[in-house]
């Protein structure tokens, strides 16, 4: 399935950041949205900065326009302030996407286990990201960072319990 660009992704002023408050803002929750519906659509967690200026959802080939740097930090930035976003490093050259929150997955994935009658089991993390039960379920290959984040989300709610099984992780549902 291909990715489906808004109309403004082919509007070249959608590029040039607007000098206008209320057109920024709009455009900014744009981007924002742009940005998030790409990373989800491709499964992404992580972007590199530097990258990003060089990636389809900030570089239109087609009409030959590229968003700037300071404008992607804009960007990222107004994703962070939004709970989407945290940086990896202090020079923010790195970051997390989280096109989902880790409260958003934990309640898909206590949906999948209540679904299918697996409350009181154990799954290593690796059963729960990529075992053969979870295959089309949307956390199947869920990042390992995620899944934790997601899980312990979980375990606040008294719905989990994160383990620690021989050399790794696991979790009981409850």
């Amino acid at each position: 399935m291909s990715f489906e660009w808004p109309w403004q992704y082919n509007f070249p002023p959608f590029f040039t950041l607007q000098p206008n408050a209320d057109t920024r803002q709009k455009q900014l929750a744009a981007w924002c949205s742009l940005a998030l519906s790409y990373c989800r659509h491709q499964k992404l967690y992580t972007l590199d900065v530097m990258e990003a200026q060089e990636s389809p959802v900030f570089n239109n080939k087609k009409i030959e326009r590229k968003l700037s740097m300071e404008t992607i930090q804009v960007v990222f930035e107004e994703l962070r302030k939004k709970g989407n976003l945290e940086w990896l490093d202090k020079n923010k050259s790195r970051c997390l996407v989280m096109w989902r929150r880790p409260e958003e997955w934990g309640k898909l994935i206590y949906q999948w286990v209540s679904n299918n009658g697996m409350t009181n089991s154990v799954f290593t993390l690796y059963e729960l990201s990529n075992g053969d039960d979870t295959e089309g379920e949307e956390f199947h290959c869920l990042e390992e960072w995620m899944l934790l984040r997601s899980l312990q989300a979980l375990q606040t709610q008294g719905k989990a319990e994160i383990i620690t099984i021989d050399d790794g992780k696991g979790v009981k549902f409850f």
